[in-house]
Order: C-alpha cells, then structure tokens, then sequence
C-alpha cells in the first residue's frame, strides 16, 4: 500500500525545501524527492558557491590596490584550484544544513526521480539524469523506490542551463555555468556569450583574476532586464575595467580547437568578426525542468515551457501546484522561496496575499554590484503616469568615499500624483544588500514623505538611499 502524505514536494532545492519545512510546522505530514542535491541548484551551483568565488575575487582585487588604502602588498597571487575548492566546501555546509533540517522538521526524504502517475500519486523511480559532478553523498535514512500518496504534490523541479543548437555544452572547451564553478585550471582568456546575471557575475569573476573578457550579447544592450541607465553605468565600468562587449550581437558557430574556441560572430550591421578564447560560457538563460514529470497525463498545462499558475501556485488540475523555476519567471531563489510559503498557506487554508511580481528584487553580484525592485523608468513612461525620478551619487556620501567606493548611483523612480515607490534601481558596493530597504517601502506602501522622514543613520551607505528619493523631489542635501 502506497505511502499517505499531507504534502509531497517534488524538488529540494530552495523553493522545495522551505515548502516542506512550511508544511511540516503547519502540522502536515510531509515528504520530499530529490534526485540528485539537497538543497538544489541554488546552494550547489548558483546562488551560494559563486558568491564564495565572487568574494576570493574582490579580496584579491582589493590587494591589487592595496597602496589607496596606505597598505603594502607587494607580493601576492591566487591558487584557482583552492579558490574552487572553498567554493566547494561551502556548498556542501549548505547541502548538510538542509538535511539537517529536514531531520529536524520531521519530514520523509525520498531518493529518487518522481513522476505523477494519478491525482494525488507520484512514483519514484532511479534516477535518469547523470548527476552533476561532484555530487554529495546522498543523506542517510531515505525512503526508495515506489509508489507514494499525497493529499497535496508541489512540483518545485528547478530548471537547467538552456543550449543553443550547435553550440553545445562539451565540458572542455564549451562551458555552462557548472564547469565554470569548477575549471581545471585558469582560462586566460574567456569569451561569454549572453549578458544577463549568470555571464556578467562570470565575466566579473575571471576579469578579476586577469583573464582577458569579452561578452556577447544578442540584444542591443547587456543586462536587458535591468533600468538602460544603471546597465550603462555597468557597462563603462567594466569596460574600464577591461572587458568588452558586443552588443546586436549573434553568435552563429562555435569551432573547437586543440588551444580554444572561435566564436564567429553575427552584427545587427551585417559585418562579421570571430572571436577567440580559451573557452567559451554559454550564459543564455534557463530551462524549466518540466521533463519526465507526467504533467502531459494528467492535463497540467504549460506556458512558454514553465507549469502554468496562478498567484498562489495552483496548476490548472486540483491538488497539483507549483513553485520556483519551473513554474516561470523571475527565476530568482528568494522568489520561490516567497513562493513556497504562499503555496503551502493557501493549501491550509491561511489567509494569504498572492505573489506580486513587480515586488521581487534583483541582483547581480558583479563588480560593481547591481540590485533593483519594480519598474524601470522606461516601463514607468510607458505605463502612462506621470513620474518624479530621483538620482544620487555615491560620490556625495561619506560612507562610500571612506571605503574607496566613490562609484555608484542610486535611482528611484515615483508616481507624482501619490508619491507611490514604483521602483528603485542600484549600482555600486554593497547594493544588494540595500535593496531590501525598498522593497520594504514598496510591501508597506510607503510614499516619499514617509521615506524622507525616515531617519538613516550615519555613516552608512543606506543614506544614499534617502538622498535619492530627496532628490526625485528637488530637495538633495548633499549634492
């Protein structure tokens, strides 16, 4: 006889996991599968572990200026293979940690693929996909191979790096962002093909460490998802920095050599250039996992290759929902986490406010680092309101001068007939750890007198944030 859950989540990855944790402490008897990571893509390969490479970059490049800050360094370098290897050490801490937690919460794990079979039915099988190496040791005490039941089945499943036809991932010389997190030895010389989060944080990393950058970017301008201002103040920074970039810009065929790939390279104008390196990271984007689930027989429907749902995660068919990545974008982790919770409440019957798009920060951990919440000022004209748009710079504050910082803007845009937040846009150090502030302002519905009578304290970079919406409204202290 089939196992019975209140809950079974399909996926242990950010989302996953904080579904079952939920579930578990609003009293349901919860299960999860996993195939191949706890805690998912995000702690093993994304979010985590390239941040942990992102941070042996920025100690290295503030070594390289040593001297601005009365400091000698005369002698110093990097070991890749130990800057991979603490990268490595910290996604298993997070890997040990969700099971811990699991262990904790009471909840089944169970080791396996699964795949809907009825309403309310999921069988789980041995795995099909080669995991990605290397792979944790999967955790102890698990549930197996069968057949399981479930009042209620999250699909939280993730999604995988997209390919482009002929220009497949080979692990050698054609890299996704896996083997980028893990290189047999230092590339001297990269070519990155897609500008969004996952190639720029790429380009910023190995430019860090000396490689030679270039990006390629299809569209007319890299980090498309981003306000065109803070893309451009990205782009001369590092193009100062010494990466370049093609923009309207289309990569036809990849050829692989014994020494490194040529890139040969399509412009909107109709020239043609190759470009050359020693490897090649194809960064163009996810895929939802939507594969080998059983979602074609029981009717659950798709858009554009993600489970369709609503703002509460149910699918079109009773007792199947859906989270994270695979159930589309913004395919950010703290999104379906946010998702997760809403989920798992509706479920039980809480009160709960849908997900709000608009209201999900981003951000982009590059060099200089990037975050933003709500419209760009272009979607902001074209939504038809009336706007007040307010800039600051980093040079005007205390803060940022004091840690070498001087580089940086804060933007923030407002609807000039309520004074409503409509979003707020970041460049500079520690960004990402100053949207929340805002996007706080914008779940609370704050206006910009609340804002400007907010006190901040002194001295911090946060200032930045209220002389920016100061300044949206002509009345800027410090510039």
């Amino acid at each position: 006889m089939a196992d019975q859950y209140d809950l079974i989540v399909i996926g242990a990855g950010p989302g996953g996991y904080i579904a079952a944790i939920r579930g578990a402490q609003l009293g349901m008897k919860v299960a999860i599968v996993e195939r191949e990571h706890m805690a998912g893509i995000c702690s093993n390969w994304g979010c985590i572990p390239t941040k942990a490479l992102l941070r042996s970059a920025e100690i290295f490049g503030h070594l390289e200026h040593a001297a601005n800050y009365g400091l000698k360094a005369s002698s110093f370098s990097f070991d890749i293979d130990a800057i991979v290897k603490r990268s490595r050490q910290i996604a298993g801490q997070m890997n040990n940690g969700v099971q811990f937690l699991m262990k904790k919460n009471k909840i089944d794990i169970i080791w396996g693929e699964a795949q809907l079979t009825a309403p309310g039915e999921i069988k789980v099988g041995k795995p099909t996909k080669k995991p990605v190496e290397p792979q944790h040791p999967a955790p102890r005490n698990t549930l197996g191979e069968g057949t399981y039941k479930a009042k209620n089945i999250i699909i939280a499943t993730g999604a995988r790096p997209r390919v482009l036809p002929g220009i497949e991932p080979d692990g050698d010389r054609i890299w996704t962002y896996f083997e980028a997190m893990k290189p047999a030895g230092f590339p001297k010389s990269l070519v990155v093909m897609g500008s969004g989060a996952i190639g720029i944080e790429f380009a910023s990393f190995y430019r860090s460490l000396g490689a030679e950058v270039t990006v390629i970017e299809l569209l007319p301008r890299i980090l498309p998802v981003e306000d065109a201002e803070i893309a451009a103040h990205v782009k001369k920074r590092m193009e100062k920095r010494g990466i370049k970039f093609l923009t309207d810009a289309k990569v036809t065929k990849v050829d692989k050599a014994k020494d490194g790939v040529t890139a040969h390279v399509e412009l909107k104008s109709g020239e043609s250039r190759q470009i050359s390196g020693e490897r090649l990271i194809s960064a163009v984007g996810v895929q939802c996992n939507t594969e080998n689930l059983g979602l074609e027989k029981l009717g659950v429907k798709l858009d554009r290759g993600a489970i369709a749902i609503d703002n509460y995660g149910r699918t079109n068919v009773a007792g199947i929902w859906a989270i994270g990545d695979v159930a589309g974008p913004p395919m950010l982790a703290h999104k379906a986490e946010h998702e997760a919770v809403i989920t798992v409440e509706t479920i039980a019957g809480l009160r709960v406010h849908g997900l709000d798009r608009l209201k999900v920060p981003g951000c982009t951990y590059c060099e200089p680092q990037i975050a933003s919440v709500g419209l760009t000022e272009a979607e902001a004209k074209e939504s038809g309101r009336e706007i007040k748009v307010g800039r600051f710079p980093f040079v005007g504050n205390g803060k940022a001068i004091a840690l070498g910082e001087p580089e940086g803007l804060v933007k923030t845009i407002f609807d000039a007939k309520t004074g409503e937040l409509l979003g707020a846009h970041l460049v500079g150090a520690e960004v990402t750890e100053l949207i929340q502030g805002f996007v706080i302002a914008m779940n609370i519905e704050t206006t910009e007198e609340d804002l400007i009578h907010t006190i901040f304290p002194h001295p911090t970079l946060s200032e930045t944030m209220k002389e920016s919406v100061l300044a949206a409204y002509g009345r800027a202290l410090n510039v």
